[in-house]
C-alpha cells in the first residue's frame, strides 16, 4: 500500500492523508472522498503510513500539475497565507504532452541598442527592461519569443488587464500567426477548452493574457514577459491575494527560464530588486513629446486645456483626457453641514452616476436615488465636489460641439466587444477625443494623438498611501507616453503641485532613486509589509479581536507594528473593519506573524498595495 498527502482543490483545509494500492506520480490529479462526497485533489508528496486509518484514493486521472507549477502553488500558499487547496484553484492541470519542433522567422529587426537589450533579457534569471514609452519593448519581447519557439518551447506574455488584448493580439499574430491565443476572464468556457486542447497539441505556442494566464499548463514553457510590470492589476484583491508578477518570477526560477519585466515607469520594488537594462528613446524616430503644467487643482478642464483641445482638433489630430474616477462626481456633499451622502452599508461616500440618475457605492454596489435634500440636516444645498469622466465629457461636448467625444471607462466599456469597437473607431479617426480613467494609460498605441491632458493628479497625491507620489508620477508619464508616437505631442498636466512632477518628466530614474532614499527603512523596497484586517458585524467584537491580535504580534522578534485601529474605510457591507500594519526586513518573520494572526474574522495580505 502507498500513502500520500493530497491537497483538496478549492477547500480551506490542510492536506489530508490517503492510501493507494498503486504508486501515483507527484502532482497527479486524483479523486478522493471527503465525508462521503467526491472531491478532486492533487498529490503533494508520498508519506509514511499514518497512525490512523485513512481512505483509499478513488480514481487517478491522466492530468498532472508539473513540478514547477506545484512548487509555485506551494509558494502562494506559504507566502500569501492560504491553504494549498485554495492556491491550487488558480492552476489548470493537464495531460502530459510533447510538441513537435518548428522553425519560424518572425522578421523582427532590432537596432543595435534593442539587440543589446534582447541579449540582456535572454538569460535564465529575472531582468527588468526599463524602457521609455515607444522605445520598442514589444519588439524585444517578440524576439525573445521567436528564439524560444525555435528551441521547441512555448512563451507566455502577461499584461495588466484585458483592455490591452486587442492591440497585443494584433501585434503577436502579425509575427506568429495562428500560434497565438489570448486568455482572460471574458473568454467563454467552450472557447477555453479549445485553447487548452490547442496548447497541449502545440497548435498554440504563445499565450497572452491577464494574470490568470500564468496558471495555464504550458508545455515546455521557455520564457515569460511581463508588460507594464508596475501595474497594480497584477495583484489579486481576493484570497489568495497573490501578485502575478512575483509568482511569475517564482515559476521562472523553478523552470530556469528567462523572465523579462518591462515598463517605462517600473515600480520602486522591481527597480531595486532586479538587474535592469535601461533603454531610452523612441522606436518611432519622428515622435517627441513635451510637458506643460497648468496651475490648477480643479478636476474640470481649464480654459487653457480646452483651447489646446480646440487647436488639436483643428489640425485634424486626436487627444486623450484622463480623470482618476469614472463617476460623474465622486461624492455628493452638503454645502451646509459638510456631510457627504454615504452608503448605508459602507463607510464611504456614494458616487454620482447621472446617466443612471443614481448614487452607487463602488464597494458593495448599493444603489440609491439622488436625494434632493441632505439626509443629515435636510438642506437642499447639495453639490458634487469632484468631476469624473462623464462630467468632463459633457463639459467638452459643450465646449467643442463639432468634436466626436467618447468615454473610455468601465461605465462605457462593459465588454470585450465594447472595447474593440471603441478602439477601432478611435484608430479609424471617427473619435476625436477619448475621455477616460487609467484604462487610457495602459500600453495602448494611439499614433495620431498629439495631446494628452491629465486632470485630477492632486487627488492621487492626496491619497493616504506611501506609494501615492510614485503612483501619480508613473501615471502621468504613462499617459504622456500614449501621445507623440509618430509626431510631436503636448502633454498638459493640470495640478497645483507641479513641483512634485516637473523634475521627473524627463528622468523617472531620478525619481525612483530619490523615492527609494526617502522611504529609507520605513517602507518597501527595503522592508516588506503585512496587513491584517478584522471585520465583523459587531463593532466591539471586531475591535476586541484586533486588540488580541496586536498583543500577540508585539511579542514577535524582527517584526515591527507600524500602527493599528479602524480602517480608512471603517465599514463595508455592514461589517466594521479594523486593521494592523506590520513591517519587517524578513519575509519569514512576517509569514510567521501572519500565521499567528489567522483566525476568526481575519483577512491577511502580504505586500499590500492599497490600504483602505
Amino acid at each position: 500500500m502507498f500513502y500520500y498527502d493530497a491537497a483538496l482543490i478549492g477547500l480551506k483545509l490542510a492536506p489530508l492523508a490517503y492510501k493507494s494500492k498503486i504508486p501515483i506520480e507527484i502532482g497527479a490529479k486524483v479523486t478522493v472522498s471527503l465525508k462521503g462526497a467526491a472531491q478532486e485533489a492533487i498529490i503533494l508528496n508520498e508519506r509514511d503510513k499514518p497512525p490512523f486509518e485513512c481512505e483509499e484514493i478513488a480514481a487517478v486521472s491522466d492530468e498532472l500539475l508539473p513540478s514547477a507549477y506545484l512548487k509555485t502553488a506551494k509558494f502562494i500558499a506559504d507566502y500569501y497565507i492560504c491553504e494549498i487547496g485554495e492556491a491550487l484553484t488558480l492552476f489548470i492541470s493537464a495531460k502530459k504532452s510533447e510538441i513537435e519542433p518548428i522553425t519560424i522567422n518572425a522578421e523582427i529587426e532590432l537596432n543595435d541598442r534593442q539587440q543589446e537589450a534582447f541579449a540582456f533579457i535572454n538569460r535564465p534569471k529575472p531582468t527588468l527592461l526599463f524602457g521609455d514609452t515607444g522605445c520598442g519593448k514589444s519588439e524585444i519581447y517578440m524576439k525573445l519569443f521567436e528564439s524560444v519557439l525555435n528551441a521547441n518551447k512555448t512563451a507566455l506574455f502577461l499584461m495588466p488587464e484585458i483592455s490591452l488584448t486587442p492591440q497585443i493580439e494584433s501585434r503577436l499574430k502579425k509575427r506568429f500567426g495562428s500560434l497565438v491565443a489570448l486568455w482572460h476572464s471574458k473568454i467563454g468556457v467552450a472557447k477555453k477548452r479549445k485553447i487548452l486542447a490547442a496548447i497541449a497539441s502545440g497548435e498554440i505556442r504563445v499565450v497572452a493574457g491577464a494574470r490568470s494566464a500564468l496558471f495555464l499548463p504550458m508545455p515546455n514553457l521557455g520564457a515569460i514577459a511581463i508588460d507594464e510590470e508596475h501595474d497594480e492589476s497584477y495583484k489579486s484583491s481576493r484570497t489568495p491575494r497573490f501578485n502575478a508578477r512575483d509568482c511569475a518570477v517564482v515559476l521562472a526560477k523553478e523552470l530556469n527560464i528567462p523572465i523579462a519585466l518591462g515598463s517605462a515607469t517600473p515600480s520602486a520594488v522591481s527597480f531595486s530588486r532586479f538587474e535592469r537594462f535601461r533603454l531610452k528613446g523612441q522606436f518611432f524616430k519622428e515622435g517627441a513629446r513635451r510637458f506643460r503644467f497648468i496651475s490648477s487643482a480643479i478636476d474640470a478642464p481649464s480654459q487653457e486645456a480646452i483651447d489646446a483641445l480646440k487647436e488639436t482638433i483643428k489640425r485634424g489630430k486626436q487627444a486623450i483626457v484622463f480623470l482618476p474616477t469614472r463617476a460623474n462626481f465622486k461624492y455628493l456633499v452638503c454645502q451646509k453641514c459638510g456631510e457627504s451622502v454615504k452608503c448605508p452599508f459602507c463607510d464611504v461616500g456614494m458616487s454620482v452616476h447621472s446617466a443612471k440618475r443614481a448614487l452607487i457605492c463602488h464597494y458593495c454596489n448599493a444603489v440609491l436615488p439622488i436625494p434632493r435634500v441632505c439626509p443629515k440636516c435636510a438642506s437642499e444645498e447639495l453639490s458634487a465636489n469632484r468631476h469624473g469622466v462623464a462630467e468632463v465629457a459633457a463639459i467638452l461636448k459643450e465646449a467643442l460641439p463639432n468634436a466626436a467625444i467618447a468615454q473610455f471607462d468601465r461605465d462605457a466599456i462593459k465588454s470585450d466587444a465594447d472595447l474593440r469597437k471603441t478602439l477601432t473607431l478611435f484608430n479609424d479617426r471617427k473619435i476625436d477625443i477619448l475621455v477616460g480613467t487609467q484604462m487610457l494609460s495602459k500600453g495602448h498605441d494611439y499614433h495620431e494623438v498629439e495631446l494628452s491632458i491629465a486632470l485630477g493628479l492632486d487627488r492621487l497625491l492626496a491619497q493616504s498611501d506611501y506609494r501615492a507620489h510614485e503612483r501619480a508620477v508613473s501615471l502621468l508619464l504613462q499617459l504622456g507616453g500614449r501621445a507623440g508616437r509618430k509626431s510631436e505631442a503636448l502633454v498638459l498636466a493640470q495640478t497645483a503641485n507641479s513641483d512634485r512632477f516637473a523634475p521627473y518628466v524627463e528622468d523617472y530614474e531620478r525619481f525612483l532613486q530619490e523615492e527609494i532614499a526617502k522611504r529609507g527603512t520605513l517602507y518597501p523596497p527595503s522592508v516588506r509589509l503585512l496587513r491584517v484586517v478584522v471585520s465583523a458585524a459587531d463593532e466591539s467584537k471586531a475591535q476586541s479581536r484586533l486588540e488580541q491580535i496586536v498583543q500577540t504580534l508585539k511579542t514577535i522578534d524582527a517584526v515591527e507594528t507600524i500602527g493599528y485601529g479602524a480602517c480608512p474605510i471603517a465599514r463595508i457591507k455592514n461589517k466594521y473593519r479594523f486593521h494592523v500594519l506590520l513591517r519587517s526586513r524578513s519575509a519569514k518573520a512576517l509569514i510567521g506573524a501572519a500565521r499567528l494572526a489567522r483566525g476568526k474574522w481575519t483577512d491577511i495580505e502580504m505586500d499590500p498595495l492599497n490600504i483602505a
